[in-house]
């Protein structure tokens, strides 16, 4: 009777041993500090194939962490000895600690053949952690940087909202002069700086408000560490400087295997190339050949393709124009490389792009568009001048002449001459008769001036007003009237005058300053940004420095003017209101 005890004993250990299911978590250490990542390791292992998992790893409640990232891989192999298939699957967790203390990790759960299999619980230990920076002051204000996707791939965007807490809801308005990180391995773009409804109560029993949300580019694989957004929180009694929270990245290398061609580009995009000149391709002559980049992406911040090198063709460094917008998965829209090309030789001239391919973080994989060719035919001088016409020889002198006379007043290149076998004698009556006009108008008006000038001597001074009405009044005599500069810088662009043009546009802004009694522009932004918002004077700025690339260019086009006029219009009507 024992020895039948003991080979039962015998049989049930292997039946055991045969068949089993091991689940377990352990952590890197048990003690972290308030800098630290809290790396949980989880091993679920099957000893033999008739398991069959029912549910993927259920994980406890985790809201006393931020989930930086996860992970997991699994393997399986025959045990020689047991003959016993073992599949082992093993996954890594990397959580951030929100507060300090003695924190529990609860159970991780599993059901596997209608059963349900759980890990122990147990005890961490967080020395410190990084709280909200508070305002010091005793208006308990703070500022908090909310990023829902904390893992992304290298140069894949995510955004980032920026709100503040407190429980005066009066203290909001004094929050001021946001500045965005600025890190080395991340690309941080403003989506927008407007300012949400108050939501009365939030988390704690505060008030909160979104101040803006921005987009965040990280440009290096592994943990980032994005830094924190300051502000200032300006009262009558002091001005002082808070901080929001810094937040913890996990960005993903990108996939192996990609082109040769790639670089960073990061999206989704198409390439296209074409000829932005009218005229006729004519050798030793430069055109304008445009490269366009369009799609979703790290638009603004990507490698755009360039020109291939070729004999049959030289270029030059091209001038780059955008037109995008923040988009869901990134900043959307186009980007122009507009490139000045000089033909080398007569002939059929193919102009082509390098090789670009970009990672599609949608698709998980890459794609290469491989090269964009232009197909152009170059005529030397000698076949141009034979191609054209004594009438439109003629007409070229006179459209030439028209426009070299052009004056902001009479805009004569409507009047320039079309392809006609006969002069017009209509149109240069015409022309002397405005001219003759605007003369005697001159005249009446000068006549009208004087007048009014010994009306004015013969009228008795007015009693002094106050301090503040003789400031307003101050004021309004030196108001500008923009829409004079506006109509007249129209007329310079029309007329290709753009030395002019830029001369122009230095004395508006000039005029403007002066109409707010400020000296330089630097103090010009600071007065921006105190009365108009941080929007107008970030948007003052970017198109001041449009303006200085834009006058310094050695080849300027009509399409770049235009874009810029149409700019300053927007910009000067808002800040003159």
């Amino acid at each position: 009777m024992q020895y039948r005890l003991i080979y039962i004993l015998f049989i049930l250990t292997s039946v055991i041993s045969y068949g089993q299911v091991n689940i377990s978590v352990t952590p890197d250490k048990t003690d972290y500090s308030s800098k630290d990542i809290v790396n949980l390791t989880i091993i679920l292992e099957l000893n033999g194939s008739e398991y069959n998992q029912q549910t993927p790893l259920r994980l406890p409640d985790l809201s006393k962490f931020n989930m930086v990232g996860s992970g997991s891989v699994s393997s399986g192999y025959m045990d020689p000895e047991t003959n016993t298939v073992i599949t082992q699957y093993i996954t890594r967790v990397a959580l951030e600690p929100k507060q300090k203390g003695k924190v529990k990790i609860g159970s991780v759960l599993v059901t596997i053949n209608n059963k349900i299999y759980k890990t122990e619980p147990f005890d961490i230990f967080v020395k410190d952690v990084e709280k909200k920076s508070v305002a010091s002051n005793s208006n308990d204000v703070y500022l908090n940087m909310e990023i829902e996707d904390r893992e992304v791939y290298q140069d894949q965007p995510t955004i980032a909202v920026l709100k503040v807490y407190s429980r005066n809801i009066d203290n909001f308005r004094k929050v001021k002069n946001i500045h965005l990180p600025n890190q080395d391995n991340m690309n941080v773009h403003p989506i927008n700086f407007n300012r949400s409804e108050i939501d009365p109560s939030d988390y704690g029993n505060m008030a909160s408000q979104v101040l803006a949300m921005f987009m965040i580019f990280p440009n290096e694989a592994g943990y980032v560490e994005v830094p924190s957004v300051s502000a200032s929180l300006s009262s009558y009694a002091s001005k002082n400087k808070i901080l929001s929270n810094k937040v913890k990245l996990n960005v993903k290398k990108l996939p192996e295997g990609s082109p040769e061609c790639f670089k960073n580009a990061v999206g989704n995009f198409n390439v296209s190339i074409f000829n932005a000149s009218n005229e006729k391709v004519e050798v030793k002559k430069p055109l304008n050949v445009v490269i366009k980049v369009s799609g979703e992406g790290n638009l603004t911040d990507m490698n755009l393709p360039k020109i291939a090198e070729s004999p049959d063709y030289e270029f030059f460094t091209p001038k780059i124009t955008s037109k995008v917008v923040p988009g869901t998965a990134g900043i959307k829209g186009e980007v122009l490389a507009n490139y000045v090309i000089i033909p080398k030789k007569a002939g059929l001239i193919s102009i082509k792009t390098e090789p670009f391919a970009f990672f599609n973080p949608a698709n998980k994989e890459y794609v290469n568009l491989g090269q964009e060719t232009l197909a152009l035919n170059a005529f030397s001088h000698d076949e141009i001048m034979e191609a054209r016409s004594t009438v439109e020889r003629v007409n070229e002198y006179t459209n030439s002449l028209l426009e070299t006379v052009n004056t902001p007043v009479l805009k004569t290149t409507t009047f320039k001459v079309k392809e006609k076998n006969k002069f017009h004698w209509n149109i240069l009556l015409t022309n002397i008769a405005i001219l003759l006009g605007l003369f005697v108008l001159y005249l009446l008006f000068k006549t009208w001036q004087k007048k009014r000038k010994l009306i004015k001597e013969t009228v008795p001074s007015k009693p002094l007003g106050s301090v503040a009405e003789t400031e307003n009044e101050i004021r309004q005599r030196l108001k500008t009237d923009i829409n004079d500069y506006f109509s007249y810088l129209e007329n310079l662009k029309d007329g290709g005058d753009y030395q002019k043009f830029f001369q122009t546009v230095d004395e508006l802004d000039e005029e403007v300053r002066k109409e707010y009694f400020q000296g330089s522009t630097k103090d010009f932004v600071k007065f921006l940004e105190s009365y108009k918002g941080v929007a107008v004077a970030e948007e003052y700025r970017t198109l001041s420095q449009k303006i200085e690339i834009e006058k310094f260019s050695p080849v300027k086009s009509a399409e770049g003017i235009d874009e810029l006029l149409v700019a300053i219009v927007n910009l000067y009507s808002k800040i003159s209101k």
